[in-house]
């Protein structure tokens, strides 16, 4: 029985960083919410090592503890690194980087569950999106 192997690792090189990189996203980037997320992405021509580059932002001004910024940054990254692969099975082998910044829009921090829901919804809408070169 041969299987493929599900990758459910975040690697470093899947991270989006660099101000250029920051930019272009929230520039020419499209985006949609799935409250209380709201995602922002923008295909680059650039090939990468990642087919999938995100970058994940909780503002301070809507949660004003560095600890529950963080603890709502950790789930936010596990719940896509457990379902990212709804992302990335349907963006084909062309040599396209997308870049998927995620940014939280609550004043409450919400629970995994909360986050995994609307993250698995917004990985499917947004697949849709990139197939159809929306």
């Amino acid at each position: 029985m041969d299987t493929v192997p599900i990758d459910r690792h975040f690697r470093k090189d899947e991270r989006l960083s660099g101000k250029l990189s920051t930019d272009r996203l929230f520039e020419a980037g499209k985006g949609f919410i799935a409250y209380p997320l709201r995602f922002v992405y923008y295909q680059s021509e650039a090939a990468e090592k990642a087919k999938v580059r995100i970058l994940i932002s909780v503002p301070k001004k809507k949660i004003r503890h560095a600890v529950d910024r963080n603890r709502i940054k950790r789930l936010i990254r596990e719940a896509y690194r457990l379902n990212k692969q709804l992302l990335t099975d349907g963006l084909g082998s062309d040599a396209n980087c997308l870049h998927l910044g995620i940014i939280y829009l609550s004043n409450e921090p919400a629970n995994y569950g909360v986050i995994e829901e609307k993250m698995i919804a917004a990985l499917q809408k947004l697949r849709l999106r990139v197939s159809n070169n929306d």
